[in-house]
């Protein structure tokens, strides 16, 4: 039985955007076409792949089984394709890089410019988000996580920089009325703007050392805001005097600059190392993710 190698890349674009608009957006199609693709697919199949409401679209327990072997399989196909670029003056392609927001946000914007105007003819899409992922299943090339442990086939290059800090602030009205801290417990009577993964479970507890003592505690506040998009939303809280923040240094150093926030005990924070990127040591490495390590390197 075959199947049109378009129309598998189309019911996996679908399946991994939750929605025929969200996957026509992704990959420069249509929604009508995809959903053409699909329903052919279907057809010459003989089964149902995805349940489809007015609100979401998700796989069937067929649809379910057919990504996990399609995956990695179409990767492959395009890692067979990419060796052709070998043979080209510059290296072309798409390079996929699945990446928590917060490296998103503040690691690659210094780096992607360059990469592109380097290399014209490669495209990169990258896929925020802060759970770990499988990244041949889900056809990344590489991703980027703030831990070097990882799995044995993987292989993991440093990013961006290497020593980073978490930061706490808040707006100086707020400290104003409500008190400075002294010492980290303190802050279990201030109102804590917190965060969360888009997994659901809160970024907690935060964490602060000094003189060789370690203090976590479990914040507690008004507002809790998830880490995928919202972020923003925190600091501007935290800008209006709403609470304290504990977040990236980075991320907060724009308001720390401009007086807007005011260090909270600055001398409490703690550093931690520096993301990596990371990819798999099985596969043939492409081109496009070929040239990106090179140009990270350097």
């Amino acid at each position: 039985m075959k199947a049109d190698l378009a129309d598998l890349n189309a019911f996996l674009a679908v399946a991994r955007a939750r929605g025929f608009r969200d996957a026509a957006r992704a990959i420069g199609s249509s929604a009508s076409t995809l959903s053409e693709a699909v329903r052919r697919l279907e057809t010459r199949l003989g089964v149902r792949l995805l349940h489809r409401s007015t609100r979401s679209v998700t796989p069937t327990e067929a649809g379910t089984r057919l990504i996990e072997r399609l995956a990695p399989a179409l990767g492959e196909v395009e890692a067979a394709l990419d060796v052709v670029n070998l043979f080209r003056d510059r290296p072309a392609g798409t390079l996929r890089l699945n990446v928590p927001v917060s490296a998103a946000r503040l690691v690659l914007p210094s780096i992607l410019p360059g990469f592109l105007a380097a290399y014209p003819d490669i495209r990169v899409e990258i896929v925020a988000e802060d759970g770990f992922v499988d990244l041949v299943a889900s056809g990344c090339d590489a991703g980027i996580r703030y831990d070097e442990r990882l799995e044995q086939d993987m292989i993991a290059v440093p990013i961006g920089p290497r020593v980073q800090r978490f930061a706490t602030a808040a707006a100086p009205s707020y400290l104003d009325a409500r008190g400075r801290p002294t010492h980290p417990r303190d802050l279990l009577d201030h109102a804590c703007l917190c965060a969360r993964f888009t997994s659901g479970a809160l970024i907690s507890p935060w964490e602060f050392e000094h003189g060789g003592e370690i203090v976590r505690i479990e914040p507690q506040g008004p507002l809790i805001a998830s880490v995928a998009g919202a972020v923003d939303l925190l600091v501007d809280v935290a800008v209006a005097g709403g609470g304290i923040l504990h977040l990236f240094e980075d991320w907060l150093r724009p308001a720390l600059d401009s007086g807007a926030l005011e260090p909270v005990l600055p001398e409490w924070w703690q550093s931690f190392s520096g993301p990596f990127l990371y990819y798999s040591g099985r596969r043939l490495v492409p081109p496009p993710l070929r040239a990106f390590l090179d140009f990270v390197r350097r």
